[in-house]
Formats: C-alpha cells, sequence, structure tokens
C-alpha cells in the first residue's frame, strides 16, 4: 500500500476517533451541565452551520491551497475544539468550541475525500477506503466515550484532544498535490444541479441528517430512556460499525449497482432512524434499529461523493465533493434544529421518528440517478 493511502487512512482513523468521543461526550455533558434537550438541539446546530458555512467556500478555496493543508487544519481545529469543551461548559466558550469543531469537519472530510479520488483508483473505490478507516474511529471512539466518561465526561473530551493532536501527522505525510485548475470549457451553471451531481447532493441530506442525529438526539433518547453512559456509548459504536459495514459493501460498485444502493441507503437509514426513537428504552431493539440505520448512512457516505465526482472533469471533483458536502451540512443543521423543535411539544422519541422521514425523502432521486447512469453507458 503506498505511502499517501496509509497516511489518508491513519488520519481518518485518529481524526475520527476524536471525533467520535466528542459526539458523545458533548451532548452528555451539556445535559449534566444543566442544558435542556431543546439547548443541546441548539448547540449541536451550531456546529452544522459553521460546517456549512465551511463547505460552502471550499470550492473556491481549493483552487488557491493544496487539500492537505485543510486536512491539518482541520486536525489543529478539532483538538481546540475538545479541549475548550473539556474545560468548560459557560454558553459562550461551549458555542465557540462547537463552532470549531464544525469548521474541523468540513476542512477534513472535504479535503481528505478530495485528496483521495485524484488518484487513478475508481472514485468509489477510493472513496470506501478513506470512509472505512474513518468509520473504524467512529467505532472505537464512542465506547472510549462512555467507559471514560462514566468517571468524567471533561476527561474523556481532553483525550479527545490529545488524538486530535496526533492526526496532525499523517495529515503531514500526505502527498503534496497541487490545487484545482478549473478546465477552460466548463459546463455553466452551478455545479450541483447537473445529473449525477445533484443525487449525490440529495444523499449527502440523507447520510447528513443521520450523523446530525447520531451526534445529538440518539445520546439524548438512550438518556432519557434511562441507558447508562456506557451503554450509550456502545450502542453509536454499533451503528458506526453498521456505517462501516455499509461503506465497505459499495465499494466495488459502480452504474446500476450504485443506483440500487443509493435507494436501499436512504430507505434503510430512515427506516432504522425512525423505529430505533421508538425503542429507546429496549437496548437489544434499539442496537437492532441502529445497525440497520448505520449500513444505509454508511452506503450512502460513499455512494454520494462518488456518483457526483464521476459525472464532473476531474479538476472539478474538489467542487463537486464541496457541494455534496454542503448539503450534507445543511442535513447535519436541520435534522438537530428540526428535533430541537419538535421536542418542545412531543417526546424525543416521536421526534427522532420525524427525523427518520428527512433521511428517507431522496429516495425520490433514485429515478434521475438511474436515468443519468443509462446516458453515461449509452
Amino acid at each position: 500500500m503506498r505511502r499517501d493511502t496509509i497516511a489518508a487512512s491513519g488520519g481518518a482513523v485518529v481524526f475520527s476517533c476524536s471525533l467520535g468521543i466528542a459526539s458523545v461526550a458533548v451532548p452528555l455533558l451539556a445535559l449534566r451541565a444543566g442544558y435542556s434537550p431543546a439547548e443541546v438541539g441548539v448547540l449541536i446546530a451550531l456546529s452544522a452551520v459553521a460546517q456549512m458555512g465551511a463547505r460552502l467556500g471550499m470550492g473556491a478555496w481549493m483552487r488557491r491551497l493544496p487539500d492537505w493543508t485543510f486536512v491539518l487544519s482541520a486536525a489543529v481545529l478539532l483538538g481546540v475544539s475538545n479541549l475548550m469543551a473539556a474545560l468548560t461548559t459557560a454558553v459562550v466558550p461551549f458555542a465557540l468550541a462547537l463552532l470549531l469543531q464544525g469548521v474541523s469537519r468540513a476542512f477534513f472530510w472535504t479535503g481528505s475525500q478530495t485528496h483521495v479520488v485524484r488518484g487513478d483508483r475508481s472514485a468509489v473505490g477510493a472513496l470506501a477506503t478513506v470512509n472505512l478507516a474513518a468509520a473504524v474511529g467512529l467505532l472505537i471512539g464512542p465506547v472510549v466515550a462512555g467507559l471514560v466518561g462514566a468517571r468524567s465526561l471533561p476527561n474523556a473530551l481532553a483525550a479527545a484532544a490529545v488524538l486530535a493532536g496526533l492526526a496532525c501527522i499523517p495529515a503531514l505525510l500526505l502527498d503534496r498535490l497541487p490545487p484545482f485548475s478549473p478546465p477552460v470549457d466548463r459546463v455553466p451553471g452551478r455545479i450541483w444541479r447537473r445529473p449525477g451531481v445533484d443525487a449525490g447532493c440529495w444523499a449527502g441530506v440523507s447520510s447528513g441528517a443521520w450523523r446530525g442525529l447520531l451526534g445529538s438526539y440518539v445520546p439524548v433518547a438512550l438518556e432519557h430512556a434511562r441507558q447508562s453512559a456506557p451503554t450509550i456509548g456502545v450502542l453509536v459504536s454499533v451503528a458506526n460499525l453498521a456505517q462501516l459495514a455499509g461503506s465497505g459493501l459499495v465499494g466495488r460498485l459502480a452504474g446500476r449497482g450504485l443506483v440500487r444502493a443509493f435507494a436501499a441507503g436512504t430507505l434503510t437509514g430512515g427506516l432504522g432512524t425512525a423505529a430505533m426513537g421508538l425503542v429507546a428504552d429496549d437496548a437489544i431493539l434499539a442496537g437492532v434499529a441502529l445497525a440497520v440505520s448505520g449500513l444505509g448512512a454508511g452506503a450512502l457516505q460513499t455512494v454520494g461523493p462518488a456518483v457526483a465526482t464521476d459525472a464532473v472533469h476531474p479538476e472539478e471533483r474538489g467542487e463537486a465533493i464541496a457541494a455534496t458536502g454542503a448539503f450534507r451540512a445543511a442535513a447535519l443543521l436541520v435534522a438537530p434544529l428540526g428535533t430541537a423543535a419538535v421536542v418542545t411539544v412531543a417526546p424525543v422519541g416521536l421526534a427522532l421518528a420525524l427525523g427518520g422521514l428527512l433521511i428517507v425523502g431522496p429516495a425520490a432521486f433514485t429515478r434521475s440517478l438511474a436515468a443519468h447512469v443509462r446516458d453515461r453507458r449509452s
């Protein structure tokens, strides 16, 4: 395996482990500090606001700066974010920590995914590799958060800060690829409206909504169902393990196989999330529901950027991935905010069930994606 591939995959494991710890520890710490479930949703949404804003600008920024600099900056920002959250839950620094987390997510996922699709491998295979590595980190992180957080949630976030610092090392070992140079005969219009890219963007909506709920109201629902911190950590890791499997299953697909994975991913991701909200008091059933939803989300996380990058010129791949990421970030914002609004008048479980409907919605784009694939093959 090439040094660059090892660096990209290793960085994804360490960064995602740090992020996985934060995804469990931050909402639980906020709840125990006295924030209401609705306030937790708003705070988590701040991270999505920052991520969406950063992703909207990355298409242009990547024409000026090489992708590895974004990966390195992401590790630094995540370390600072976790350290701030560990030190205080006062509203201003806590909110700032979540804003920094959002920017770090945008920089890492766009930078790392763009980096791996610039080689000679197929886009879906390269993306599957880095997504699998990231899923390993997201599998380990929540378990660490549960075990360490059972004694001290701030200590769990301090460990996450150390891991984020270690992620700087593989970022420095990535190949120094030049910034993108857009083609002269570029197709006019916004890139997210192009056939193939549009479906990839809506796949990002489903996977982003799933990730937003997993990092906010899934732990809240389990906490309200009186599940222990270690149990919550294990259940979140079950979801992330299933996401890993979902990413791996689509790694060798192409053409119509990607279309079927798109449809199946939206349906299982949404229905599994909706079911989890109704069975949170039963750890086994909640684990099954999270596993089903994770399989769908994992497939979409790879399929979305893959179909988008395959639909554009090689020098536009960074912009296409940034577009899918912006849609994903928007869903990361809308899902917790929408759930925060619902929990003011309804139980958390019902709010999660409604969130599952948001994840299913993009299945409506299956037909247009199938038509695009047929046109490219003909």
